[in-house]
C-alpha cells in the first residue's frame, strides 16, 4: 500500500468524502471532497477553477448518479456550455435529462438600488428550487465574490454568506465556491473565513515563457491529506492531477525477463534480456546508437503484442521511423496495429512539471507494459539540472509503481561518458554504455553492461555496429567491472 493509498484510507475513516471523478484529485484529497460541505477552489485568472468546478458536476452526474445544480454569477449558461464543450462536457445534455441545472444569476452595481435592509432570499429561493427539484446532491457556485462588486454594504452581505453556507450545510448537498486569488490573501473578499472545510488553490505560473499549472490542497479539516503542489493538466477530456510529488519505494518486483530485441544484446543480460518492470539507461556520445537499441526494444515489444509509448524528444514519428528503417527495423507495423504509439515534441514546449503530467496522462490512458523516453537529457533545457533529475525520478517511481519497464536514453559528453546530466544513474537498474572507438583510421563502437541489479550480466566490452540489416555485435575485446 502506497502513502496517497494510506491517507484515502485514513480520510474515508473520519470523514465521508464525495469522489470528484477527476483524475488524480481523489487520490491528492485522500477519496474526495467532504460530502456535505464547501469547497473553495481558489486562484488566478485562467488557473481552471471553472473547469473544475464544471467537471466536478459532470462526473457526478454521469458517474455517480448525483444530480448537480450550477449557479454561474459571471457567464450565461450558453457561455459556460460554450466554453467546456471543446473538454468533452455537453451540459445541454444533462440539463434536458435532469441531471443539471445552470442558472445565471446577473449582478449589475448600475441596476441595484440598495434602499433599507437587503438580504440574499431571493438567491436561496432560487437555489432552493433547483436543488429539491433535481434532488441534487452538488451544487457549484462560480464566483460568489461577484456579490461583492454588486453590492457596496459588505457587512450585511458577509453576514448573509455565513447564512448561505449554513444553510447550504442544512441541505446536505456537497459545494464547490470558486474565488479570486487576492493580494497576499486566497481570495479578494475573504470567501475562505466562510469556507473552512476545504481549501484547494490552483495557480498558473509562468518561467521564462513556459506555463506551469499546479495545484495545492491547503487545508482539509477533519481529513489526512497530500499537502504538496501537484502539477495538473486541462486537455481535451477534461481535468487531471499528477498524484506524486516525491519518490515512492513501495514497487513490485518481477522475475520475469523481457528480451531487449537484440539476441546478442540478451546473451550480456544472462542470456534473458531486461528485468520486466524495471529501469534501463543507455547512454553514450552522439551517433552510438542509443536510439537504435531504444526502437529494437519498442520493437520487440510490439511483436510480443505489448503496448509500447515511445516519447521522443528529438525527432518527429515519420522521421524516426525512417531513420530506423535504414537499419531493418520497421516501427511502422506496431503503429499501424495500435501496440506503439509516438509522442513527439520539443523539451523546451512545456516546463519540467507540466512534462511529467503529459507523460502521466498518457501512461495512463495507454496502459503500456513498455515506455522509451528518448532522450532524457534534453530536459535540462526546460529547467536546471537538479529540477530535471528529480522530475525524472518521479517518473522512475511511477513506472515502476506500474509494473511498466522503462528505458532511458542519455545523451553524454565525450570527456565523461559514464556520468549522466541529469543525475539518475543510482536509481537505474540496468545500465549500457555505448562509447565511440577510431582505429585504423575508422570510426566504430563499442558496448558494455556498466551494471544490471538482479542478474548475472556480461562484463565484457564488446564491438558495436549498425548495418542495414541490423545490429552487430562483435566478440569481447577486453573486460569491464561490472555490479
Amino acid at each position: 500500500m502506497n502513502a496517497v493509498e494510506t491517507k484515502r484510507d485514513r480520510g474515508l475513516a473520519g470523514l465521508p468524502k464525495c469522489p470528484t471523478g477527476i483524475p488524480g484529485l481523489d487520490e491528492v484529497t485522500g477519496g474526495g471532497l467532504p460530502r456535505g460541505r464547501p469547497t473553495l477552489v481558489c486562484g488566478g485568472p485562467g488557473c481552471g477553477k471553472t473547469v473544475l468546478a464544471v467537471e466536478f458536476l459532470v462526473r457526478g452526474a454521469t458517474r455517480y448518479d448525483e444530480p448537480g445544480v450550477l449557479m454561474a454569477f459571471e457567464e450565461t449558461a450558453e457561455e459556460l456550455a460554450a466554453n467546456v464543450r471543446s473538454l468533452g462536457f455537453d451540459l445541454g445534455d444533462l440539463v434536458a435529462r435532469k441531471k443539471l441545472a445552470v442558472d445565471y444569476v446577473y449582478v449589475e452595481k448600475s441596476e441595484i438600488d440598495e434602499t433599507g435592509e437587503y438580504d440574499l432570499d431571493g438567491l436561496f429561493v432560487r437555489l432552493g428550487h433547483a436543488i429539491d427539484t433535481l434532488g441534487a446532491k452538488r451544487v457549484v457556485l462560480d464566483t460568489l465574490e461577484v456579490l461583492f462588486s454588486g453590492l457596496e454594504n459588505a457587512a450585511v452581505l458577509r453576514a448573509e454568506l455565513r447564512r448561505l453556507f449554513r444553510w447550504l450545510k442544512a441541505k446536505g448537498v456537497t459545494v464547490v465556491v470558486t474565488g479570486e486569488r487576492g493580494d497576499g490573501t486566497l481570495t479578494r473578499h475573504g470567501l475562505e473565513e466562510y469556507v473552512s472545510d476545504c481549501v484547494i488553490s490552483l495557480d498558473h505560473r509562468i518561467d521564462q515563457q513556459v506555463s506551469t499549472r499546479r495545484l495545492r490542497v491547503v487545508k482539509y479539516r477533519g481529513s489526512a491529506h497530500d499537502t504538496n503542489e501537484f502539477p495538473f493538466l486541462i486537455h481535451d477530456t477534461g481535468l487531471s492531477v499528477v498524484p506524486i510529488t516525491s519518490a515512492g519505494m513501495d514497487h513490485p518486483a518481477s522475475t520475469e525477463r523481457v528480451p531487449t530485441g537484440v539476441p546478442a544484446l540478451d546473451g550480456m543480460l544472462g542470456g534473458k534480456g531486461y528485468m520486466r518492470g524495471t529501469s534501463v539507461l543507455i547512454s553514450g556520445t552522439a551517433g552510438t546508437g542509443k536510439t537504435s537499441l531504444a526502437g529494437y526494444f519498442a520493437a520487440a515489444a510490439c511483436d510480443r503484442g505489448e503496448r509500447c509509448l515511445y516519447f521522443s524528444f528529438e525527432e518527429a514519428q515519420g522521421q524516426l521511423v525512417r531513420n530506423l528503417r535504414s537499419i531493418g527495423l520497421d516501427l511502422q507495423r506496431g503503429i499501424d496495429a495500435g501496440l506503439l504509439r509516438v509522442h513527439s515534441t520539443r523539451p523546451t514546449r512545456y516546463g519540467l512539471e507540466m512534462h511529467l503530467a503529459t507523460m502521466y496522462k498518457l501512461v495512463t490512458d495507454f496502459d503500456p507494459r513498455v515506455v522509451v523516453i528518448d532522450p532524457i537529457s534534453n530536459f535540462i533545457t526546460a529547467g536546471t539540472t537538479s529540477e530535471a533529475g528529480a522530475m525524472l525520478v518521479r517518473l522512475v517511481d511511477f513506472l515502476k509503481a506500474r509494473g511498466v519497464t522503462g528505458l532511458f536514453s542519455n545523451l553524454t559528453h565525450a570527456g565523461s561518458p559514464i556520468e549522466t546530466d541529469v543525475g539518475i544513474s543510482s536509481i537505474i537498474d540496468t545500465w549500457l554504455l555505448l562509447r565511440e572507438t577510431e582505429a585504423g583510421g575508422a570510426r566504430g563502437g563499442v558496448l558494455s553492461v556498466l551494471k544490471s541489479r538482479g542478474m548475472a550480466h556480461s562484463r565484457e566490452v564488446r564491438p558495436f555496429r549498425l548495418t542495414d540489416h541490423g545490429v552487430e555485435l562483435g566478440g569481447a575485446t577486453t573486460k569491464e567491472g561490472g555490479s
